[in-house]
């Protein structure tokens, strides 16, 4: 899985799920001010936990929560250890969709948020076998002196059975893309 925010922030990662609800494995997340210019580069292990799925008739919804440990340096500084903790919860329809979601990292040299929200709206009922297009609202708002003010942007998503891509720009014209691929 990776994305690019913007020129803000770009993460990569990578996990092996040994069961539906359980995955482990590791990230790298860059984030670059807005603000200072400051740069902090982190890499990270993670364990993923699906804490709760609704299989509804016509819907599903999830929850899931994540935390791990790795190292981080901002700007030219030592490398400092790091923690990290975030959560979603996200519900879907094959004609709407609805996501929240926040990521926090933490060392003695920063301390970062990144909450995402996303509502998206199909323009036809998809199929798993078929082609999933959705038209994808997002705001997104990084604490930790990263950028200030909301990051809105308007995206186009499309996904078929094990591949996601996402693509679009923010209300500043700067690109905003994400991928993810399950093997």
């Amino acid at each position: 899985m990776g994305e690019y925010g913007a020129g803000t922030m770009t993460e990569l990662q990578i996990f092996y799920a040994p069961r539906y609800f359980l995955s482990a494995g590791a990230g790298y997340l860059a984030l670059d001010s807005d603000i200072d210019g400051q740069k902090s580069d982190i890499a990270y292990g993670r364990l993923n936990y699906l804490v709760k799925r609704w299989n509804l008739e016509n819907a599903q919804a999830n929850l899931f929560t994540w935390g791990g440990l790795g190292g981080a340096r901002v700007d030219d500084a030592d490398d400092a250890f790091e923690w990290n903790a975030g959560a979603q919860l996200d519900y879907e329809t094959r004609s709407v969709y609805f996501s929240a979601k926040s990521d926090y990292h933490d060392s003695t040299d920063f301390s970062h948020r990144i909450d995402t929200l996303q509502v998206g709206v199909a323009p036809y009922r998809h199929h798993y076998e078929g082609l999933a297009t959705w038209f994808v609202l997002q705001a997104r708002d990084y604490t930790g002196g990263i950028r200030d003010g909301v990051e809105w942007a308007a995206l186009l998503r499309l996904f078929k059975r094990s591949a996601w891509v996402e693509a679009g720009a923010t209300t500043d014209g700067k690109l905003q893309a994400m991928f993810m691929f399950n093997f």
